[in-house]
């Protein structure tokens, strides 16, 4: 019986030739070909000039080509070294930046780490383009922070109030595996001769006592810092106590500042710059808090910076600091941030700088009364009061309303759409150059979607 079915020919084994010219190999206006084009035109020169080839030895990879292998990644969502390394055999786009060569994921890692602060600073070369390319206009900013997943466990932390007692178990159970160690050594050396000894206990010692020298390391932080903070306030208190001392001793005394850490402070023993931080999703995770600060035209990152703070409140005048840096001076007009950056300190300081704020306000304290948005305003107002009044207006209530419409979709472009729920490298100063990398990124991706032209810079 004769078969009428037909298909597409299935030749699994047949030899292919694949068109020389890498260029036909994906469409014109494929990412990795702008991504390409804005490398070639940034300045490399802080990279190139850690190269000298007079010893001899093998070549290395080219920076630039290294470079825009870790931009474009970034762009993709992709952070793994070894990710990376696998994508250059087995994805199209990675092949073609990275010109059919295949950095392993050593070399890959190595580079980034080297370079780290260089791939951190062209950040501001993209924003700059982006500004050339009219994306940045500063007519209103919205500032906020996400929580970014640190890479290390939060079950790696131990409190210090924990701390002493855990020091205390270990040195006893290290007193009791020295003790069973030398009776060992007595038995063995009885029994074979001197020289003998099994390693069981040696490698339990390493353990413990590597896991003691942790510990204190993490509680000489913990301490240190508690100084530090008892230092600097200090003064305040001491203000505080002349005031009280001219009011006649009326009033609670002031509290003196405590040397010693709290009970609760803890320390990662993975990443001991990361801090437990709550998330959106419930709970806690061992976390940096990474800041940005977006320009309404286009969704642009003007400004990168991570704390190690759970809250915002001491990170809007260095944000603005940041735009202003970046940015050659230039300042927004208004900058639109929500209750967790207000402090009237922080309205004086914006309108000083001839910003007009927007900063949600929060809860009203008792006794204080919402005022109406219209008519004269109360002669016994406070500037809170007064701030919130601002923003009940219809003016008011249109310009923040803008806020989540700027800088909430940008961290779901970062987090969702390419996946960078967290760090991947460790350590405060690592963290903030991989921050604005990621920035560098979506502002890149922000230009790409404009149909900017590098050779139009």
């Amino acid at each position: 019986m004769s078969s009428k079915q037909t298909f597409r020919q299935y030749a699994p084994d047949q030899l292919l030739l694949l068109p020389p010219d890498m260029r036909e190999w994906l469409p014109e206006d494929h990412l990795v070909w702008f991504v390409r084009d804005v490398v070639a035109e940034l300045d490399l020169r802080a990279i190139l000039a850690t190269y000298d080839n007079s010893r001899g030895g093998q070549p290395a990879y080219d920076p630039t080509m290294m470079t825009a292998l870790l931009v474009y990644a970034y762009c993709v969502g992709m952070a793994s070294s070894r990710r990376i390394e696998r994508a250059t055999y087995e994805s199209v786009p990675f092949r073609v930046i990275a010109a059919d060569q295949h950095p392993d994921h050593d070399t890959i890692a190595a580079f980034r780490h080297r370079h780290l602060a260089a791939l951190g600073g062209l950040f501001v070369q993209v924003l700059q383009m982006c500004r050339r390319a009219g994306l940045v206009k500063l007519g209103r900013v919205a500032l906020d922070g996400t929580k970014m997943k640190a890479n290390a466990s939060r079950h790696k932390a131990m409190s210090y109030g924990r701390m002493e007692g855990e020091i205390e178990r270990l040195e006893a159970e290290v007193a009791k595996l020295l003790a069973e160690a030398e009776a060992t050594d007595e038995a063995e050396d009885k029994l074979y001769g001197k020289g003998k000894r099994g390693d069981e206990l040696p490698a339990e010692l390493k353990r413990r006592t590597d896991r003691i020298a942790k510990i204190h390391k993490a509680k000489a932080e913990l301490e240190a810092e508690a100084r530090a903070k008892a230092e600097a306030e200090q003064a305040e208190y001491e203000k505080k106590v002349e005031a009280r001392e001219a009011r006649g001793g009326a009033g609670k005394p002031p509290r003196k500042p405590d040397p010693t850490p709290e009970a609760k402070a803890q320390r990662n023993f993975t990443d001991g710059d990361s801090r437990i931080m709550p998330v959106s999703s419930g709970g806690f995770q061992q976390c940096y808090n990474c800041q940005a600060a977006v320009d309404d035209k286009a969704q642009v990152i003007v400004a990168a910076e991570v704390t190690q703070n759970a809250i915002d409140m001491n990170e809007l005048e260095p944000m603005v600091e940041a735009i202003e840096k970046n940015l050659d001076g230039k300042k927004p007009k208004k900058l639109l941030a929500d209750a967790g950056y207000y402090s009237e300190a922080h309205v004086k300081f914006l309108e000083a700088r001839g910003i007009d704020p927007y900063l949600a306000t929060g809860r009203l304290k008792h006794g204080e009364k919402d005022l109406a948005p219209r008519g004269r305003i109360p002669k016994d107002a406070n500037a809170k009061q007064r701030h919130a009044r601002k923003l009940r207006t219809a003016k008011g209530r249109a310009t923040y309303a803008r806020r989540k419409a700027i800088v909430e979709p940008v961290f779901g472009q970062i987090k969702q759409a390419r996946g960078l729920r967290g760090v991947l490298l460790r350590g405060f100063e690592k963290v903030r150059e991989e921050w604005r990398l990621i920035c560098a990124a979506h502002n890149l991706l922000k230009l790409a979607g404009a149909r900017w032209q590098p050779s139009m810079g």
